[in-house]
């Protein structure tokens, strides 16, 4: 029985990484897959989902216009046969195409895999994470630590000096250079201006290593 499951963490926990090593799962036993990447996330090039660690593949881009279920139904008559659809940066997604991905498990059979962050910035869900959230049949948390130690649950953007930006638009596009995953008690204190230190010390590790 096909699934929606939302695979959801903080920055740097590996959700490409588990995307594409699902989507390389699925390929190794002669299955195909359709990975979908919103089109505004072209920082590996457009139509290209690749992760930190150099794992990278092709996939269709969308836009917050289209429907995911006629690009899927679409993708089924040019390929004959889908077996999982992946969807990547899905926080991005809108209330709209998440049902739509529900229609694509419930109508289509197939099952969905949608990775994203959770919250945003300031700690408020993103739409499409909101509704992934109600709607997903399997929530699973891909979890990463803080540089404190705990586990990071909460995502702090910063500028080019390593400061904590606490207003600007949801969306912003951007990898180690423009956020940091803090757990909820060092975001609390990077929000009050307490550990602007400590956050700086945190984004240069990094930096250096991306």
């Amino acid at each position: 029985m096909a699934k929606l499951y939302f695979y959801y963490s903080t920055m740097n926990a590996g959700k490409t990484t588990t995307l594409l090593q699902s989507a390389y799962n699925y390929h190794e036993r002669g299955m195909r897959t359709l990975i979908l990447t919103p089109k505004l996330d072209h920082r590996a090039g457009v139509g290209v989902v690749a992760s930190r660690i150099g794992l990278k593949a092709n996939a269709m881009t969308f836009t917050g216009d289209d429907d995911l279920a006629t690009l899927t139904r679409q993708a089924l008559a040019a390929k004959g046969k889908i077996d999982c659809v992946l969807v990547d940066e899905a926080q991005f997604l809108s209330k709209a195409q998440v049902w739509q991905l529900t229609e694509v498990v419930d109508a289509l059979g197939i099952p969905v895999l949608a990775y994203g962050l959770r919250t945003d910035f300031r700690g408020e869900l993103f739409e499409g994470s909101q509704y992934l959230l109600a709607w997903a049949d399997n929530l699973v948390e891909l979890k990463t630590i803080c540089h404190t130690g705990r586990k990071a649950n909460m995502v702090v953007r910063v500028d080019e000096h390593g400061r904590a930006v606490t207003d600007g638009p949801q969306v912003e596009v951007g990898g180690n250079e423009r956020y940091v995953s803090v757990s909820r008690p060092e975001f609390k204190k990077i929000m009050a201006g307490e550990s602007a230190i400590e956050l700086q010390q945190a984004v240069l590790p990094l930096d250096q290593g991306d």
